[in-house]
């Protein structure tokens, strides 16, 4: 049985909830994405196979979750990177954070590799998902109509 952690950082304050078994890491974020990472090597995609998000493999290196994605089709870009981009992201458990890190190499787009790190905090969720909620401020009005409808349909039934 996998553990489930749910964490909250930057940016947005987004929250993600992470899934370990033995096989795989799930990355869940409060948008509904949802990322399955096999923590076994496999055999590499061939370059002529690209995918929007990528193609992710996990390694543990100590304590740390270490991501590599490559293979991107280039629809997808971070920040002026293009379907050539290695991303090297990297998990790390600390008393009550967890350090994300992650690594941006695209030799066509940048002319060295960059870096960014940030913390999450431990959240005691749970996470629910983001949800739009315009009609919220309509409410009253939206409730108002269908009590004159009610009121119609009642008083045309006499």
């Amino acid at each position: 049985m996998g553990r489930s952690v749910p964490f909250r950082g930057l940016p947005f304050e987004q929250r993600m909830q992470i899934l370990q078994t033995p096989d795989y890491v799930a990355l869940q974020d409060e948008f509904g994405e949802l990322r399955l990472v096999p923590l076994a090597a496999g055999a590499p995609l061939p370059g002529s196979i690209r995918q929007w998000g990528g193609r992710s493999r996990g390694r543990w290196e100590g304590d740390t979750l270490v991501v590599e994605t490559t293979n991107f089709n280039g629809k997808w870009s971070l920040e002026g990177t293009g379907p050539n981009m290695r991303l090297v992201e990297r998990f790390s458990r600390h008393a009550g954070t967890l350090d994300y890190e992650y690594t941006v190499d695209d030799a066509q787009s940048f002319a060295s590799p960059w870096t960014v790190t940030f913390p999450f905090a431990v959240d005691p969720g749970p996470i629910y998902e983001v949800a739009c909620h315009e009609g919220n401020r309509s409410m009253p009005l939206i409730l108002s109509g269908a009590r004159a409808q009610e009121r119609e349909a009642e008083s045309s039934s006499r």
